[in-house]
């Protein structure tokens, strides 16, 4: 992996991860970098995904199919960790 590559791989999990929070309603207790973690496992996991029920991941332009499957994929990755976070923060505070 090359420098570019590691920095696009953030801005893009950053946008993704950002779109997903958008997407689940309410107010998620999670801080930005968990957002950018959760928007580029995301979008490595939506590839997968997309590419294994046959949407084009390779086309010259934006792939709309493959977004709204990495972006689906962040807004469930966004709740569950947003609920395992805040029951984090709830066990911690009672002891």
């Amino acid at each position: 992996m090359t420098v570019t590559s590691i920095i696009v791989a953030i801005i893009v999990g950053a946008i993704i991860g950002a779109l997903g929070r958008l997407v689940v309603p309410g107010r998620q207790p999670i801080p930005i970098w968990l957002t950018i973690v959760i928007g580029i496992v995301s979008a490595f996991i939506g590839t997968f995904i997309a590419r294994a029920i046959g949407i084009p991941t390779a086309t010259s332009g934006i792939d709309w199919g493959e977004l709204l499957v990495q972006v689906l994929v962040a807004a469930l990755g966004v709740f569950l960790v947003a609920g395992l976070y805040s029951r984090r923060g709830r066990r911690s505070a009672h002891r």
